[in-house]
């Protein structure tokens, strides 16, 4: 990247709300149905049908806001986005405009090495979704109208954003923020979490806004890094060369790694918004907003904090087991079970994360808090030892069975039997005299080698304290 300029980054992320039913009519948002049978009259958009909002929907919206720092407005007006497009049955999109729900909000962001700033966020408001065009069917395109009407939340971005890295971590924590209230599945693939990258560049040190190019619905994290660096590349290169940069609509190409223009960009006045006629200003009461404050809780920033100042977790632990809010879930049940949050974490993360299973706000997990708290409390009572501990987790996973079963059926119990380790420890010495004479001699990290040996020659399952114990006795020993 040319270091006579910088990227300017906006995002606009478009979340499905977890209702079950749409933004203005009471047919299921459920994913997966058969083509256009989760519709009806209003989502149709046929003549003489009335949309009426979704309470749930306003609730989930205005827990957005807060959780956003935004301020929710007391009134807000629906309006009529015209576009034409196949898969937008009334011909217009019921938003909201130059009235949004929630405004002036921020999202506090951080990349590695670097301290958080705060990300600053235009506005949130509420509105339907359209269709799905679906291309090569029989070498068709048809249309799905399953999805029209699914209410969502648009979130737009300010500007505030300097590199792709930055972008991509934003849409990180902006998703776990709406997992978190559970009010999104945050699943990129089905198109539920969403974004819209506004991109441009300028001079550095400049302070004006150069013109922006809309690279729309990037559905992955990694995707968003490279179509930002493609077009910020492509941008500086137009610069560069003498050329403008046009305002337009682009698409990103995976394959390709590359953007593709789709249609000169539109500007507000493009879409003719003007009042939805058929529904009243939305008014929400302050005793309305202070409920949905109440219900907000613990925020996945304050989470990671919390784990960090009090439970003694590092900040990339913490940040591990805050990006879901079941894999959270399950880390507090267990600590608070076992009480050594730190031992819980690090198992969590080498072990069990890896049969973790997740889908939207679900998450399936080989085994259950109650069985890995009695796993770790086998190797405080030196039960097992750690290196066991790996082995019996293996044999529960996925299955009924308590640990203490397993150790049983498997003889997997821990060496602790004062007499027959120091017989081995006494046998590994003699038959070692070379490094027993360099440890009397000064040589203290053979001890390793000698603890090695008997942790080999008990295929692992000596007591580890007290073979150091009992080796640091006899190598003592003249």
């Amino acid at each position: 990247m040319s270091s006579e300029f910088e990227p300017v980054i906006g995002l606009e992320v478009h979340a499905q709300l977890l209702t079950k039913t749409k933004a203005f009519c009471g047919c299921s948002t459920s994913f997966g149905a058969r083509p256009n049978t989760n519709v009806c009259p209003v989502c149709l958009g046929l003549p003489g049908s009335l949309p009426v909002l979704n309470r749930e929907a306003v609730r989930m919206a205005v827990r957005i806001g807060l959780a956003l720092g935004c301020k929710v407005e007391p009134r807000s007006i629906f309006a009529r986005k015209n576009y034409f497009y196949p898969d937008l049955p009334k011909g217009y999109q019921i938003s909201q405009y130059d009235a949004p729900l929630c405004t002036a909000g921020h999202l506090e962001v951080a990349l590695a090495g670097s301290d958080a700033r705060k990300v600053g966020i235009v506005r949130v408001h509420m509105e339907e979704d359209a269709g799905k065009n679906l291309h090569g069917k029989g070498g068709d395109s048809v249309v799905d109208l399953n999805r029209a009407g699914t209410p969502l939340v648009e979130i737009v971005g300010a500007p505030d954003l300097r590199s792709s890295a930055e972008a991509a971590e934003y849409l990180r924590r902006l998703r776990e923020v709406l997992m978190f209230l559970g009010v999104n599945d945050g699943n990129l693939e089905e198109g539920s979490f969403r974004c819209d990258a506004n991109v441009s560049i300028r001079p550095k040190g400049a302070t004006f806004l150069g013109t922006r190019c809309e690279i729309k619905n990037v559905n992955s994290f990694r995707f968003v890094e490279r179509a930002i660096d493609f077009e910020v590349a492509r941008q500086i290169a137009l610069v560069s060369s003498g050329k403008t940069i046009d305002q337009e609509t682009l698409r990103w190409d995976e394959p390709s790694g590359r953007t593709y223009p789709l249609r000169s960009k539109e500007d507000a006045h493009d879409y003719r918004y003007f009042p939805e006629p058929d529904l009243p200003p939305l008014v929400v009461a302050p005793e309305f907003v202070a409920e949905q404050a109440a219900s907000v809780g613990e925020l996945p920033a304050v989470r990671r904090a919390r784990f960090v100042s009090e439970l003694g977790l590092t900040p990339y632990a913490a940040s591990v087991l805050t990006a879901h809010p079941r894999v959270s879930e399950f880390f507090e049940r267990t600590s608070g079970i076992h009480g050594d949050p730190v031992k819980v974490a690090n198992f969590i993360q080498t072990e069990v994360l890896g049969g973790v299973t997740t889908t939207g706000l679900r998450a399936t997990f080989p085994v259950t808090p109650d069985q890995l708290a009695e796993l770790f409390d086998l190797v405080d009572q030196k039960t097992i030892s750690g290196k066991q501990a790996k082995e019996v987790y293996a044999k529960v996973a996925g299955t009924s069975k308590s640990p203490r079963e397993v150790v049983t059926e498997s003889g997997l119990s821990q060496m602790s039997d004062l007499g027959e380790l120091e017989s081995i420890c006494r046998r590994l010495i003699e038959a070692n005299p070379k490094q027993a004479a360099g440890y009397r001699g000064g040589k203290t990290a053979l001890l390793g080698y000698f603890v090695g040996r008997v942790m080999k020659e008990t295929q692992g399952s000596a007591n580890p304290a007290m073979v150091n114990e009992i080796l640091t006795r006899l190598l003592a020993e003249s």
